[in-house]
Order: C-alpha cells, then structure tokens, then sequence
C-alpha cells in the first residue's frame, strides 16, 4: 500500500528544496489534469503542451514563494490549466472551412451576427448581474454550476475534479438554479433584454 503524502506538505517540501516533492506532486495528479486538458482540446499534442505550460506557471509561483496555501493545490493548478486551454483557443481561433457544393450560398459567408453596440451594453449589464447572483449560492452549488455552465463541463467531469457522485452534482446543480430563481423573483430582477 503506497503512503499518500498531502499536497500540502509536498509544495512545502518542494519550496524548501527537494525537487522529488514536485515529481510526486506532479505524478499524483498526472491523470486527473490531462483528463481535464484532453476533454477540452481532444488532442494528445495540445494536452501534453498545455500540461507542461501548467507545471512551468506551477514552478515560476513555487518558486517565487507568492502561491499562498490553503489546502487547495489540485483547484489551483486546474485553474491554471483552464486559463491556458482558454489562450490556447483564443491564440488559434481559425476561420471556418467552407466546403464548395451545389448548395453554396455566399450570404452564409457575409452574414453580420455581431451584436449592435447597445444590444453589448444590455448584454454586459446581464452578465455583470448574473456573476452577482452567482455569488450569493452556497459554495459546492456554485462550484458546480460554474463548472457546468462557463466551462462547459460533463456531470462525470464535475464529479470527478470535486471528488463527488454525478448525482450529487446532478442535485447541486438543481438546487443552484431553484436559489437563483429564488433570488431573481425575490429581488425582482429582470435579466432579458
């Protein structure tokens, strides 16, 4: 039976010097960090990059001395990994690929979807008022449905990065959306435009 040491106690060890902390850090948490990389960009190349570019951001902060522990390595450095899968998508934004056929229509092409800048204010103010909502769900609701909702992840996915059943996830999520119906009817807000 292999010893689980607390991530808490490998980033200090590491910080205070001993380099075989952040292989054992690095090992233990392998999977569960490609797992999550994969799931977003479907390619094993992309997924070692941004894997690797993780643990590089994870060391420069370790070894600055400026990551301030609060029992939370594993959400921390999934973060990271979310906020590189997120330059790694807006870095190779490509132009979509038309295929020629017989049905091919060039208004598809020069169609303006873009909002009107009135429609982007309305649209921001929406936003900037549901993130204030958001805040006001307990914690593990939240969390979820964060996870669901922003960062487009499966119930499997959410249950695997918060260690709990789908079902548990299922009725977290649930719940969040009852409390914010809650709070908007409560506060009479109105979140159309």
């Amino acid at each position: 039976m292999e010893l689980q040491i607390d991530d808490s106690v490998l980033v200090r060890d590491y910080m205070n010097g001993d380099e075989r902390a952040l292989e054992l850090l690095i090992s233990k948490h392998n999977q569960r960090i490609s797992s999550f990389i994969y799931s977003k960009v479907m390619d094993r190349e992309i997924t070692e990059d941004i894997f690797q570019d993780t643990f590089i951001k994870v060391i420069r902060t370790l070894k600055r001395g400026t990551y301030s522990e609060e029992g939370k390595f594993l959400p921390w450095v999934m973060r990271i990994a979310h906020n590189l899968i997120i330059d790694h998508f807006r870095k190779n934004r490509r132009m979509p690929r038309f295929e020629g056929n017989d049905d091919f229509n060039i208004f598809s092409l020069i169609c303006d979807d873009r909002l009107n800048a009135e429609r982007q204010i309305i649209k921001d103010q929406i936003d900037s008022d549901l993130e204030l909502l958001i805040e006001e769900l307990p914690e593990d609701q939240r969390t979820v449905l964060i996870m669901r909702i922003y960062r487009d992840m499966s119930f499997k996915e959410i249950s695997e990065n918060t260690g709990v059943s789908i079902n548990t996830a299922l009725g977290r999520m649930r719940y969040a959306l009852i409390n914010l119906r809650k709070i908007i009817e409560r506060n009479n807000i109105v979140l159309t435009n």
